[in-house]
């Protein structure tokens, strides 16, 4: 189903991104009392009085002159982002400042509403209380109808606003089904800041969907895009550059990797993206530890292999990613470069083998089958006068798929590597993590 968007939009920093958190109900955009913090597009859904609809969240819109006047190139990469938001919506949400009063930036984003021929809804915000109200009629002068005055902090007037959305949103169609969980598989794109992530991301679903810049931290939310492909569609979810908390000096920055942190939760794959010219770092290593403990499939990209020239060098960073991220050994690498699209046929066939293996179950009997021919072929090792044995398993989930054992006695974790090897090796599981419960039962 297509649900019709509301974009929110405005000059930077009138409060688009609180307005956006009290119409979703929940802290989903990034906050901080300073412009530019939000960058990227970002897509929420929200309901009303039994309306279901999108939020599109925006960075800070300038009119092209004054995008251009800024030596910047983020700023109109910025601005790019907020007209194209504007070009897909049904409905426009224009965000101005009652503190600040109507200015030119205003004028200049109402004269560009205007020619859209969308409907326009004027949300006059920081109107904490009556005294401020009058203050609202400054923007009728922007000819987009009558101002709505409201406080997207206090929620003051916000239901008035949503009434006036809803009725301005286009007739629902009969088809119109409860979106609910769609079910697509989820990938996640995470790594240290300035990897290359964006750009990856963007390659991914052919479109400049995410602001691609040199500044490290660019990217300060998550955000999902899903894509068609020739095997069935995929949710790509770009994220905030990680890096050590100890690091992490801006209260943005901090929530943006609470933002990276939910996204890897809630994926079914990663793409844990490197920067082979700086080659696995102690930050990247660490990262990629707190994604395997996430219990997601896991694809090791080398972003920048193009960058790195040197044969020796290729082959230190390589000796690299199979010491340092030994734990991830089950993890397929690939040497891309998500700038020029070299080798970028490997990432799809990659990421439909994680999501098969990740859906994968195994049949009881030839699970049990292995068990005896691993414990025959390499018994268990003795444990406090005890040899442990395995007298039957089971598969109790998918996704990823998670295995329960039944021994006689407490199993080394250099056994369970073991069997999780030969499992591995005898049922083809690839990129995707595996799951080893024991129970004992005498």
């Amino acid at each position: 189903m297509s649900l019709p968007v509301v974009a929110i939009v405005g000059r930077p920093n009138v409060g688009k991104s609180t307005l956006v958190n009290r119409i979703v109900g929940r802290r989903a955009a990034i906050v901080q009392e300073k412009p530019g913090v939000t960058r990227d597009r970002k897509e929420l859904e929200a309901s009303w009085c039994g309306r279901s609809f999108v939020v599109v969240d925006t960075g800070g819109w300038l009119p092209a002159h004054a995008a251009a006047a800024d030596p910047a190139v983020l700023v109109r990469q910025v601005s790019e982002q907020a007209e194209r938001a504007i070009a897909e919506a049904d409905v426009i949400l224009c965000v101005v400042d009652v503190t600040v009063g109507a200015v030119e930036e205003d004028d200049a984003v109402a004269r560009v509403l205007r020619r859209s021929g969308k409907p326009v809804i004027v949300a006059v915000n920081k109107v904490d209380d009556e005294r401020r109200e009058p203050d609202t009629w400054a923007f009728a002068r922007l000819g987009l109808g009558t101002p709505f005055p409201i406080s997207s902090g206090h929620g003051r007037g916000t239901g008035e606003l949503l009434d006036a959305v809803v009725a301005a949103l286009p007739p629902e169609t009969e088809d119109a089904e409860d979106p609910g969980p769609d079910g697509i598989f989820s990938v996640t794109i995470v790594g240290r800041p300035n990897v290359g992530k964006s750009t990856l991301f963007n390659r991914l679903v052919g479109d400049d969907r995410s602001v691609v810049h040199d500044e490290p931290g660019t990217t300060r939310d998550a955000i999902d895009t899903i894509i068609e492909t020739p095997d069935g569609p995929l949710r790509f979810i770009d994220t905030a550059g990680m890096r050590r908390r100890s690091r992490i000096d801006e209260a943005t920055e901090y929530y943006g990797l609470l933002r990276a942190l939910e996204a890897v939760d809630r994926a079914d794959a990663a793409l844990l993206v490197i920067d082979a010219e700086a080659g696995v770092t102690h930050q990247d290593q660490r990262l990629a530890e707190r994604v395997d403990a996430s219990g997601t499939a896991i694809v090791v990209v080398l972003n920048k292999w193009d960058l790195v020239k040197d044969a020796d060098q290729r082959r230190q960073v390589l000796e690299d990613v199979a010491d340092r991220l030994a734990f991830l050994g089950y993890a397929p690498v690939l040497k891309i470069s998500a700038l020029t699209g070299s080798r970028f046929d490997k990432l799809l066939p990659a990421l439909r083998e994680a999501e098969e293996a990740y859906h994968r179950r195994i049949p009881t009997a030839a699970l049990n089958r292995l068990m005896q021919e691993a414990q025959a072929h390499h018994p268990p090792p003795v444990v406090k006068r005890h040899r442990p044995r395995v007298l039957y398993a089971t598969q109790g989930a998918t996704d990823p798929p998670t295995f329960t054992l039944f021994a006689t006695h407490e199993l080394p974790a250099t056994y369970l590597r073991y069997l999780e090897r030969r499992m591995r090796e005898a049922f083809d599981f690839g990129p995707t993590p595996i799951k080893l419960r024991v129970r004992r039962r005498g």
